[in-house]
C-alpha cells in the first residue's frame, strides 16, 4: 500500500464505530482487522478465539467481541474455516458479494419466515445459514458467498465449483462460449443471465473541494498525472492526492478503460488503497484527495458531475443510473448453468430480480431496477438545450420537431425504465426483457385514463428524416411488445407513441457506446399519475 493511504489507516479508523484499539508491536504476528461491509466498523487487535459466532480481539481496553455476522476478519492470524459444506456455492464480484449479498440473503430468508445466520468464515466469504420459523425452527438452507473476482464467477461456473457466479461485467463471448462447450447452456438467455442492480462510478473528492464538474480530458490529466493542481481545474492553488484501486481490482479497469481505452497510462498515484470503501474513507480525511468509488461507497465524500465530449452534464444520482444514461454505469450480474440449477439456487436468483429485493438492493448502497419517476418542464437541462438548438435551426424541419417535443413534454413526466437497441435493430436488449415485465406491473396500479407515451430516439447515424421513422417504429414495436405481454392487465391505461429521432441526445454519438445509449425509447407518464 502507498505511503499516503498507510500514513492515514489510524485516521480513518478514527471515524469508524470504534477508535484507537490499537495493539502493540509485540502482538503484530497475530494482528487482525476486522471491517464491517458498510465501512461503519473497522477495529485492529490481537486475535484470540472464535467462539459461539463471534470474533474475540485483545485491545488496549481488553478483549473485545465482535459478531461474525457483522465484520470480515482480515490477517494472517484469521481462523480459518476448510470444507465448508453449503447447498449452494456463489462465487465472484467482490462488489457484489460484500456489498450486497449478505443484505440480499437476510431479505432472501425474511422472504420465507426465516431467519439468516451470518458468518465471515474468512476474509472475503460468507456463510448464510436460513433458519425456518424465524429462526425458531430448522435449518432449511445454506449459501457459501465468496468475494472473489469477475473472472472468477465464470471460472468457478466452468469448473462446477458454484452454481451461481456473481460479476460487475456481463460474460465476455469467450467465456459463454466455453461455459457452453462445457455444456452449462446459453449463458446469455434471460433464464441464465439476471441484472440484479445498477453501480455508478462515482468520482470523488473531499466535500470542501468547490469543483463541482469535471470534463474528460481534465480527468484523463488527473488520473495520468498530467493535471497535479486543483487550480488547473478551477480549483485552489492547492497541489491533487489521486487515491487508486489495485491495478487488477474490477473498478480500477471499468474507470480506467472508459477514460483511455486500452492504453492506460504508466502513472504512479499519491496512494494505492485496497478497496472502494477505504478510498471513500482517505479522500474524506483528505482536502486534497480525488478518487474513484462505486455509487454504494460515496459515503460524505463528494460526488462530482461529469461533462462529456459534447458539453452534456451527467450527475451521479439514482434516476441518471437507472436510465443509464449517466456516463459510467455499470450493471451487477447473477449467473447460473443450466444443467445444475437446483431448487435453492433457483430460489434465491428470481427473489433476487423481484420488486421485493429493490428495497434491499437500495439499502446496500447500489441501484435497484425498480421505477421511479421524474416530472419534467421547461426548465430542464434538457429542455432548455433543445430550446436554444431549435432557435438557432430558425424555421425547419429540424426545429419544428424540436418545438413539438417541447410542447408535449411538459404535459408528462418521464419514468426511469428506458428501453435500448442495437444499431438498426428493434429488439431491445437483455434489461429491456426484464424492465417490461417490471413496467406491466407498475402500469397495474396506476389510475383508470393515465396517459402513457412510448417515445423513441436514435443516434445520429443517418439522416433526419430516416431517424425519425426508425424512433417512431421502434416505439411501435416496444407498445406492441408490451401488449403482447401485458394482456388485459393494463387495458385501464391509454397508450401512444412518438417518435423524434436523433434530437435530445442524452450521450455524445462520436463512440459507440454514446450511440447505444441514445437508441432508446423512454416512457413518459401523464402528469399526477405515477404511484
Amino acid at each position: 500500500m502507498k505511503t499516503l493511504v498507510s500514513q492515514m489507516k489510524a485516521s480513518v479508523a478514527g471515524v469508524a464505530l470504534v477508535s484507537g484499539l490499537m495493539v502493540s508491536t509485540a502482538a503484530v504476528a497475530d494482528q487482525v482487522t476486522l471491517k464491517s461491509a458498510d465501512g461503519t466498523v473497522n477495529l485492529v487487535g490481537e486475535f484470540v478465539d472464535f467462539k459461539d459466532d463471534n470474533y474475540i480481539i485483545k485491545t488496549t481496553l481488553g478483549n473485545l467481541r465482535v459478531a461474525a455476522s457483522r465484520v470480515r476478519c482480515e490477517g494472517d492470524a484469521c481462523p480459518q474455516f476448510n470444507g465448508i459444506d453449503a447447498d449452494v456455492a456463489i462465487a465472484g464480484s467482490d462488489a457484489i458479494g460484500l456489498g450486497m449479498m449478505p443484505l440480499l440473503m437476510t431479505g432472501f430468508a425474511a422472504s420465507m419466515d426465516a431467519d439468516a445466520e451470518l458468518t465471515n468464515t474468512a476474509a472475503g466469504q460468507t456463510l448464510a445459514t436460513l433458519i425456518g420459523d424465524g429462526g425458531f425452527g430448522d435449518e432449511i438452507g445454506s449459501y457459501l458467498v465468496s468475494a472473489t473476482t469477475d473472472t472468477d464467477a465464470f471460472e468457478s461456473l466452468l469448473q462446477g465449483s458454484a452454481k451461481v457466479g456473481m460479476s460487475s461485467r456481463r460474460i465476455t463471448k469467450d467465456e459463454a462460449r466455453a461455459l457452453r462447450a462445457a455444456g452449462a447452456g446459453n449463458m446469455v438467455s434471460p433464464d441464465q443471465e439476471r441484472i440484479v442492480a445498477i453501480d455508478s462510478m462515482v468520482v470523488v473528492t473531499h466535500p470542501s473541494n468547490p469543483v463541482e464538474q469535471l470534463d474528460l480530458d481534465q480527468l484523463r490529466g488527473i488520473f495520468s498525472g498530467q493535471i497535479k493542481n486543483w487550480s488547473e481545474v478551477g480549483g485552489p492553488d492547492r497541489a491533487i492526492n489521486v487515491i487508486m484501486h489495485q491495478e487488477d481490482a474490477a473498478s480500477y479497469d471499468f474507470f480506467m478503460s472508459y477514460l483511455f481505452g486500452a492504453e492506460k497510462p504508466s502513472f504512479l498515484p499519491q496512494g494505492i488503497a485496497d478497496d472502494d470503501q477505504e478510498v471513500s474513507n482517505v479522500v474524506y480525511l483528505d482536502r486534497n484527495a480525488i478518487g474513484f468509488v462505486g455509487y454504494a461507497f460515496q459515503r460524505g465524500a463528494k460526488g462530482v458531475s461529469l461533462v462529456n465530449e459534447c458539453g452534456i452534464a451527467s450527475t451521479p444520482d439514482a434516476f441518471s443510473a437507472k436510465t443509464e444514461e449517466y456516463a459510467l454505469n455499470r450493471r451487477m450480474y447473477l449467473y447460473n448453468r443450466s444443467d445444475n440449477l437446483d431448487g435453492p439456487s433457483k430460489a434465491l436468483l428470481d427473489f433476487a430480480v423481484s420488486q421485493e429485493a429493490d428495497a434491499i438492493i437500495g439499502k446496500s448502497g447500489f441501484i435497484d431496477l425498480g421505477i421511479v419517476s421524474r416530472s419534467q418542464d421547461l426548465t430542464d437541462p434538457r429542455a432548455v438545450a433543445m430550446a436554444a438548438e431549435a432557435a438557432d435551426y430558425g424555421a425547419g424541419f429540424e426545429s419544428e420537431v424540436m418545438r413539438e417535443m417541447l410542447d408535449s413534454m411538459t404535459a408528462y413526466d418521464r419514468l426511469s425504465t428506458t428501453f435500448r437497441f442495437r444499431t438498426g435493430s428493434s429488439k431491445i436488449d437483455e434489461r429491456g426483457m426484464l424492465d417490461m415485465q417490471r413496467l406491466i406491473k407498475f402500469l397495474e396500479r396506476v389510475p383508470s385514463g393515465t396517459e402513457v407515451k412510448l417515445v423513441g430516439f436514435t443516434d445520429s447515424v443517418g439522416p433526419f428524416e430516416a431517424n425519425r421513422r426508425l424512433a417512431s417504429g421502434r416505439a411501435a414495436e416496444v407498445l406492441d411488445d408490451l401488449k403482447q405481454a401485458a394482456g388485459s392487465r393494463i387495458d385501464h391505461v391509454q397508450l401512444a407513441t412518438a417518435g423524434y429521432g436523433e434530437i435530445a441526445p442524452s450521450a455524445c454519438n462520436v463512440s459507440e457506446r454514446g450511440r447505444e445509449i441514445n437508441r432508446r425509447v423512454e416512457v413518459w407518464i401523464s402528469k399526477n399519475s405515477s404511484t
